[in-house]
């Protein structure tokens, strides 16, 4: 409006009744600006997402960040998924706590495995020695990935860290229980039984679990 009104050289002198009149009309004008003189209603654009409150990774990034449109949560194991491509490179494991939920994100090469997520009792076991681990928790997952590993095909593994212990609302302790022939096993350590939420992402390809607090 204040464009539209910027004074030109040319244009002849307004009588002094005329003048105060339009002084008054923008003055009036100017006052039904959103935002004048006080809030302004929010654009449709306003982003209201969670903001997570704590994450950490295997590479030390702070990247499990929650995503648009969730769905719903799952309270009956098993739960499975299939494959996107024949060998899925593990190059590394993040963990998030947002609004009303833990996240656990795998991220891979290229395409996510074959898996399978279901309870578990223990004694939970490392594959393949046997060897009994000591998880934090009141209850317990299984992830199984098949055809993955954080090893590349020449045994140097992707990250070492696999042992998490973030003290989340719902996540107490995550850790690998084995990456042996191309099958690699997570556990899951809660605070009490929960509900998940399975995800498969792309760019990069990632397997996201929520667990629900």
């Amino acid at each position: 409006m204040n464009t539209a009104h910027r004074s030109s050289p040319h244009r002849r002198a307004i009588p002094s009744v005329a003048l105060i009149a339009l002084v008054v009309a923008l003055a009036a004008c100017h006052s039904t600006v959103p935002g004048a003189g006080g809030s302004s209603t929010p654009s449709a654009s306003t982003s209201t997402g969670a903001t997570p409150s704590a994450a950490t990774s295997a590479s030390g990034e702070p990247t499990a960040q929650p995503s648009d449109d969730l769905g719903p949560f799952a309270c009956s194991f098993p739960v499975t998924g299939t494959a996107t491509v024949k060998r899925a490179q593990l190059v590394d494991v993040r963990v998030g706590t947002h609004a009303g939920y833990d996240r656990v994100v795998f991220e891979f090469a290229k395409g996510v495995p074959a898996f399978t997520l279901d309870e578990a009792t223990p004694p939970l076991v490392e594959d393949a020695s046997g060897r009994e681990l000591d998880v934090a928790g009141n209850a317990f997952w299984q992830l199984v990935m098949r055809d993955a590993s954080r090893a590349d095909l020449s045994g140097k593994p992707m990250f070492t860290d696999t042992d998490f212990n973030p003290g989340f609302p719902k996540l107490t302790e995550l850790i690998e229980g084995g990456d042996f022939e191309a099958v690699s096993t997570w556990y899951f350590g809660l605070d009490a039984e929960s509900c998940v939420r399975v995800l498969t992402l792309k760019s990069p390809s990632r397997l996201v679990l929520d667990i629900q607090h």
